[in-house]
């Protein structure tokens, strides 16, 4: 499993509220998170960054050689679990943190299996060749308005709620989060992002450049799209590698 990424401020904000963790646990096993802070003032910039200091804490000190698949779901929803309590915490003690939160993709590989975690709006793609599939469902208020049948993906675009998330981290006491397990092909990618990016570019051009770039190469492109596309928002892309088991 190899890693590669790329965040950037984009071309309107003048912070990037957005941050992120990637490494490797063992020689067979590996994780990233990314979280995307909202709140006033700072709350973003800390609710991200804490969230993922706490979370990526947390899987170190919790792995274990040998851990299988099921074992690993634990952690990572233990993970994410305390770190929601840590934010809200910290909200509830410093008036300037009140109603921050974040979201939260994170990818837990071990072997051939990924464990997928999420709360928000950031997604987990799975990119095989030029075949894309979203492996994260988004908690926010256009998803939903898709799913009732209320407006169509492409209403979803330029609808005046479509920044509304449904769900984050650190918002109240308890929080849920969707867990999925996917099994990854030799040659297979796991992209997480923050929606800086899939509100500008679209997932068969996601595709397209995942399958014709480098992996380096591929998370500098993106970046760069989005931000010829507007750049309103923070960018965030984070690409993990499957090579095939070694021999």
């Amino acid at each position: 499993m190899k890693i590669f990424s790329r965040t950037d401020t984009g071309r309107v904000r003048s912070e990037n509220q957005d941050a992120y963790f990637a490494g490797h646990l063992s020689d067979h096993a590996a994780f990233a998170v990314v979280c995307d802070g909202m709140g006033g003032a700072n709350a973003g910039n800390i609710a991200s960054a804490t969230a993922v200091k706490s979370i990526a804490d947390y899987i170190s000190k919790s792995y274990r050689g040998a851990m299988t698949v099921q074992e690993m779901e634990k952690v990572v929803q233990n993970a994410i679990t305390s770190a929601n309590i840590e934010l809200y915490d910290l909200s509830l003690k410093h008036a300037k943190y009140n109603g921050m939160g974040t979201t939260v993709v994170l990818a837990a590989v071990i072997g051939d299996e990924a464990v997928i975690a999420h709360v928000g709006d950031s997604r987990v793609y799975l990119a095989e060749g030029e075949t894309i599939t979203q492996l994260t469902r988004d908690h926010s208020v256009v998803q939903s308005l898709i799913e009732s049948g209320k407006i169509t993906p492409e209403d979803a675009k330029v609808h005046p709620r479509k920044n509304i998330i449904t769900r984050a981290l650190g918002a109240e006491e308890q929080v849920a989060v969707d867990l999925t397990v996917a099994h990854l092909n030799e040659g297979a990618a796991l992209l997480l992002c923050s929606d800086g990016l899939t509100n500008y570019v679209e997932p068969a051009e996601i595709a397209a450049v995942l399958a014709k770039e480098e992996p380096q190469a591929a998370a500098d492109c993106l970046v760069d799209k989005a931000n010829r596309e507007g750049g309103g928002d923070n960018i965030t892309v984070v690409i993990m590698t499957y090579e095939g088991k070694k021999g």
